[in-house]
């Protein structure tokens, strides 16, 4: 008698889990192009774009990863593995669960959402001090991608690596030469500073 065993590929019970890992993924990608395209935009190096107005763009991709990151942690609330509530979700240092990456995750949720959303409050803010603020997003960025590759399930994955390598590697170099450009600016204006004190004594 020949004896088979059936494979249970339902993939039903882990639903939510397969959810929350593709947004979290989705979301990690769309942040990684908007913090990207904006970095690019602050440099100058794309200027006067043939194609769509740049600016659309990243709002687009900004809005976009702030509803990924949505999806991303509030699908775990149906995990019947992990049955996190919703204040282990959204609340640092609560989640008895991998606590300092989870944390990690929710600062770097709430950071750039909150972040992309001041973008409508421009007015009340102010442009110029919006702008400073504007520039933790890229703090919560890094943090975003702390959180994917150390609790990511798909982090030691090939395919999610060269993924993640595509868009996160330009970003980075970019985010360097953009610091190293402030910081020339910064030293640049002292040294004028100086000579002006220097020249009126």
């Amino acid at each position: 008698m020949r004896l088979t065993a059936a494979v249970n590929t339902d993939a039903t019970p882990h639903l939510f889990w397969i959810t929350s890992r593709a947004a979290g993924t989705l979301a990690l990608l769309l942040t990684s192009a908007a913090v990207c395209l904006g970095v690019a935009m602050a440099t100058r190096l794309l200027k006067r774009p043939a194609g769509p107005d740049l600016r659309i763009v990243h709002e687009t991709l900004s809005l976009a990863a702030m509803v990924a990151i949505t999806i991303h942690g509030l699908s775990l609330i149906g995990d019947a593995y992990l049955h996190p509530s919703l204040v282990d979700l959204t609340v640092p240092f609560v989640s008895g669960y991998k606590t300092a990456l989870t944390s990690i995750g929710i600062i770097s949720g709430w950071g750039v959402i909150a972040l992309g959303l001041s973008y409508y409050a421009r007015a009340r803010i102010g442009r110029e001090r919006w702008r400073r603020l504007h520039r933790f997003t890229a703090l919560a960025w890094l943090l975003g991608l702390v959180h994917s590759l150390g609790e990511g399930t798909d982090a030691g994955q090939a395919w999610f690596l060269v993924m993640v390598g595509i868009v996160v590697i330009p970003t980075l170099a970019l985010l360097v030469w953009r610091i190293g450009a402030l910081a020339r600016l910064g030293k640049g204006s002292r040294y004028a500073g100086a000579a002006e004190v220097s020249t009126s004594v």
